[in-house]
């Protein structure tokens, strides 16, 4: 049975999944939002369930599946909160997710993000309590029926050693500093309150734009390469168009707030990388196809960047979240 996160430590700590009793400190809320996710739902929670770190409660926050999602999680004595797909907002719907959660910390997992063992939550934790870290993000590891990019891709964008930023780091690091994912992250709940939560709403990023306001008010974000989780896409040239379209709209919309001029020299640093590394491995094909998909992503960058200029028409075939667009150009008119 779940706790409701009410009451102190000491009894808090003989409920979780399974009667398993952990001393803990801090109570844990797990919020992961769904459409369609029958296929990724039965490991996910069984992973989440048999976590050394037990969460005091999980939370699905649904847009409207219309596969055995909810049922799954009936089953599992899993508390589900549906949504209408057409008001799904990256960081609105997050919001409302997390108030209707009471742990310390707030843990957002995508459906498709599988911890790789029961040690993440531990580690997530271990990482949220250094000092001045208020949020805090785990490596991605690609899935073993990933393309050879995405594998490389993962792991150039997610190290295995864990780090903390500070505001101090971006004359360094530029772009690379605000680097942050909700697919697998963790917020103080106290911090996630004082910022008001998400910005909302928002064409993407959310999790990039909260980074960037942590180190407005002196705070550190984490890395944590400890806690792992199985994720990885494979996209069409279509998709990292949109991808990258909305990326890009993303950063000049608040390029006030993200100070790190141009993210293309990450972009070149990351594709020499991948390049250099599939022909080590004499993947010739892959890396033909990795020149198109840099293409696509840096073409969707380039729009992206004109996008106030452009038609309501030509915005809406570009962005991969149209839904986003149409509500906002509804309250514009």
């Amino acid at each position: 049975m779940l706790s409701n996160g009410t009451g102190q430590n000491k009894s808090r700590r003989e409920y979780g999944f399974g009667g398993s009793i952990v001393e803990k400190t801090k109570t844990v809320s797990i919020i992961i939002p769904t459409l369609n996710a029958e296929g990724y739902l039965p490991p996910l929670i069984h992973a989440l369930k048999t976590q050394t770190h037990v969460p005091e409660e999980i939370l699905i926050v649904d847009s409207e599946s219309t596969d055995q999602t909810c049922a799954i999680a009936k089953q599992e004595q899993i508390r589900v909160h549906k949504v209408k797909r057409s008001t799904f907002d990256h960081g609105g719907t997050r919001n409302l997710a997390a108030g209707l959660t009471t742990g310390d910390y707030i843990f957002f997992l995508s459906q498709d993000a599988l911890p790789v063992n029961e040690h993440y939550i531990e580690e997530m934790v271990k990482s949220l309590e250094q000092d001045q870290v208020v949020m805090t993000s785990a490596r991605q590891i690609a899935r073993v029926t990933a393309p050879p990019i995405e594998k490389l891709t993962r792991r150039f964008n997610y190290p295995a050693d864990s780090f903390v930023r500070t505001k101090a780091d971006i004359a360094r690091l530029g772009i690379k500093a605000y680097f942050f994912s909700d697919v697998c992250s963790a917020y103080r709940r106290e911090f996630f309150e004082e910022m008001g939560g998400f910005e909302s709403p928002i064409l993407t990023n959310e999790d990039m734009l909260m980074a960037s306001r942590a180190f407005g008010h002196g705070y550190a974000i984490g890395y944590c390469a400890e806690a792992k989780v199985y994720h990885s896409h494979k996209y069409t040239l279509t998709q990292q168009y949109k991808r990258n379209f909305d990326v890009s709209v993303f950063l000049q919309t608040h390029k006030d707030e993200i100070e790190s001029g141009s993210s293309t020299g990450e972009g070149i640093r990351m594709v020499l990388y991948i390049e250099k590394e599939l022909l080590k491995k004499g993947r010739i094909g892959s890396m033909i196809w990795c020149v198109f998909d840099s293409g696509a992503k840096f073409l969707g960058n380039r729009a992206g960047k004109k996008f106030a200029s452009m038609s309501q028409e030509t915005i809406l075939k570009k962005t991969s979240n149209p839904g986003y667009w149409k509500k906002k150009f509804s309250d514009q008119k």
